[in-house]
């Protein structure tokens, strides 16, 4: 049985689930997510809590066991406290700075690169070498910060680049003169 999947999904107070056949949608505070499953996991849904089950031990239905139940946590967590993930501009006239809804990034490039986010995503400027993505959902978030993060990765040498906050860079010694 997976650990995972087996480990039932409390419901916080304020937040509604509804399941409709295969989609479930889940309302909270600060928002609503709908998603469709695998029809062969079983979806529980009482007032406090929700249960996964899973009709057999075969290869497919334990690997949708553990991923179903994480995806539907990851919702209601998103719906009532959300996700945030943190960069930081590491780099010698690198900086942030908020242009209407998106932000305006000074990397190094001949020209300053725009990022404009999608609905249901927010990105904020607290200083001008960090951004903050929050938004309810947690794959939307992640994939927002992994573009951001592609504009200029981390560089080995001297660490120049966008980076995760909790990013521990890799540092390289240069080149040895004679």
């Amino acid at each position: 049985m997976s650990r995972v999947g087996k480990k039932p999904i409390a419901i916080p107070a304020g937040v509604t689930v509804t399941l409709n056949g295969t989609d479930l949608t889940v309302k909270g505070p600060k928002g609503t997510l709908v998603r469709s499953f695998h029809p062969d996991i079983t979806i529980n849904v009482s007032d406090s809590e929700i249960v996964v089950e899973r009709p057999s031990d075969n290869k497919h239905h334990r690997s949708l066991h553990g991923t179903t139940r994480a995806l539907i946590a990851n919702m209601v967590t998103g719906v009532s406290e959300g996700f945030t993930r943190t960069l930081e501009l590491v780099g010698v006239g690198y900086r942030a700075a908020k242009a209407g809804k998106g932000v305006t990034l000074s990397l190094g490039f001949s020209h300053p690169v725009e990022v404009i986010p999608e609905e249901g995503i927010e990105i904020e400027v607290p200083n001008q070498t960090t951004l903050v993505i929050k938004g309810i959902n947690k794959e939307r978030v992640g994939q927002i910060a992994a573009e951001i993060r592609a504009i200029r990765k981390p560089e080995p040498y001297k660490g120049k680049g966008i980076k995760y906050s909790d990013e521990v860079v890799r540092r390289k010694e240069g080149k040895k003169g004679k």
